[in-house]
């Protein structure tokens, strides 16, 4: 059982690390990350959200959505190691 795990584990890592062949190069100026998206919210994020800091428009206004969820996960992760890790009296 432990070498179909290695197996499996093995097959998955190679599929991961197989995908990352199609990816452009770190810092890459001509990525469409760079290329597309970064532009669009340096010109915009001024008109469209009135926040003067591209960085807090980005995390607070256009994805606002996807900082809640986690937000949400580090809340409830925080809750559960403080609920697993309390200390109980006994009276």
């Amino acid at each position: 059982m432990r070498f179909l795990n290695f197996i499996l584990v093995a097959i998955a890592g190679g599929i991961l690390i197989y995908s990352t062949v199609d990816m452009p190069p770190w810092a890459d100026p001509s990525s469409p990350a760079s290329v597309h998206v970064s532009p669009r919210y340096i010109e915009k994020t001024l008109e469209e959200t009135a926040t003067p800091n591209v960085v807090t428009s980005v995390l607070a206004d256009y994805r606002g959505y996807d900082t809640l969820g986690e937000t949400t996960v580090i809340f409830t992760a925080g809750m559960c190691c403080i609920l697993l890790l309390r200390r109980v009296s006994k009276r």
